[in-house]
């Protein structure tokens, strides 16, 4: 027999990681969280938690606590670029946990970070390192050992990257791997209360759509803060990284031709930061052995299905659940895991891309083939299409039992 599973390794302590590492010691693992920051944080952004999201973060016990810093989106809307004409793209709400069980929510990210790093600490006060950064791995059939920065090496059973985009672990398990910049920059930001005009501040999600360009914002915190993300197509700003500052005088030349609206929201931001869009293809393994991946480290996805950081909760849940009913065969479980997951996080990935392009389209400059492509594009069947699979996926009770087929779960 093989003995027990005693130390689970994550690398990263971000919301996949600190998602698994709950999961995990919920269900009567130990597990090492070794994080590379010597504080622990995360950047100060919103981002949409749909309800197979949410249904992840409820089965962790955290539904109660979780009301109390998200703010539930009531709809989605789509609105023209150039005169603001809206359209309605779906029902949230009430219609959300009617259909799927469970709300829509908007949050904070650092809100849902530190409700998991409490309940993390609270179960296990020691399972998370700082300072800790990967930087090799190596594995046998037995166990894993990473090297830290500095020389330390910590043992374990098994390794969990949950790194994000520029992981440290994928890198040691597969190379570096290309990645493709999309020709597109993202603006993101905050906006206070104050500075948010009267008629904006409703608990919807909208994405104003335009040739070349969209932008996404909306409400967090019950509304003390919205959340503004533009995405331009342009060349001259290729580097990948969510803390490089930029000026509200750059961002509105980006949208210089945009609604009022957008200009007003643009105008409000507190400090706009801007990163390059790289893209990388869906990997065909993120499994070695005793080690995988999570999140952005194996399947990082553009935002433009708001699914990045909930396939990072969904991928927590199954792995979790993989290891606790085949812990004796722990290889077995990782690659159980991943034949789970990779179908649904591969048609995430290619289907965020789609809908970039589908939010940029040449049409959408002139207001009467607009108006002709919206209906086509975003009418209630073809909202169905592309929605309906994200929010009715049960992460919670997919079959995780080894040697079962995967056919009917993505």
């Amino acid at each position: 027999m093989t003995p027990p599973l005693q130390r689970i390794l994550i690398a990263g302590a971000g919301i996949g990681g600190l998602c698994c590492a709950l999961a995990l010691i919920q269900r009567g693992f130990r597990v090492t969280v070794l994080e590379q920051a010597r504080q622990l944080g995360e950047v100060g952004a919103g981002f949409q938690v749909s309800a197979n999201g949410v249904r992840c973060l409820a089965d962790l016990g955290l539904a109660s606590e979780l009301k109390d810093i998200a703010t539930e989106a009531g709809g989605k809307q789509v609105r023209l670029w150039s005169t603001g004409q809206t359209w309605k793209l779906f029902d949230l709400g009430a219609e959300s946990v009617r259909k799927y069980g469970f709300p829509y929510y908007m949050i904070y990210r650092p809100d849902l970070h530190g409700l998991m790093e409490r309940h993390v600490r609270r179960l296990q006060s020691d399972a998370i390192r700082l300072g800790a950064r990967v930087v090799g791995v190596e594995q046998d059939d037995v166990g894993v050992v990473v090297e830290l920065e500095g020389g330390e090496r910590v043992h374990g059973d098994i390794l969990i990257g949950a790194d994000g985009v520029h992981s440290r672990v994928r890198r040691a398990l597969f190379g570096a791997g290309d990645a493709q910049f999309t020709g597109c920059v993202a603006w993101r930001g905050l906006i206070p209360r104050e500075k948010i005009p009267h008629h904006l501040q409703a608990n919807v999600g909208t994405n104003w759509i335009g040739p070349g360009a969209h932008v996404i914002h909306y409400p967090l915190r019950n509304g003390e803060l919205m959340n503004f993300v533009g995405i331009v197509e342009r060349t001259d700003w290729q580097v990948e990284s969510w803390t490089e500052r930029g000026s509200i005088e750059e961002c509105l030349k980006d949208f210089e031709r945009w609604h009022d609206d957008v200009q007003a929201l643009i105008q409000g931001i507190q400090q706009p930061y801007k990163w390059a869009l790289l893209s990388r293809q869906p990997m065909d393994r993120w499994t070695v052995g005793r080690s995988t991946l999570l999140g952005d480290a194996c399947h990082p996805t553009l935002p433009f299905l708001a699914q990045g950081a909930v396939m990072a909760l969904e991928d927590g849940i199954v792995l979790a659940r993989c290891l606790a009913a085949n812990a004796e065969h722990p290889e077995a479980a990782l690659a159980r895991y991943e034949a789970l997951r990779q179908e649904r996080t591969s048609r995430i990935v290619l289907g965020s891309a789609a809908n970039g392009a589908r939010f940029h389209n040449p049409l959408l400059a002139d207001p009467v083939e607009a108006s002709r492509y919206v209906d086509a594009e975003w009418n209630e069947q073809r909202v169905r299409e592309r929605y309906e699979w994200l929010f009715s996926y049960d992460a919670t009770a997919v079959d995780v039992s080894v040697g079962h087929s995967t056919a009917t779960q993505a």
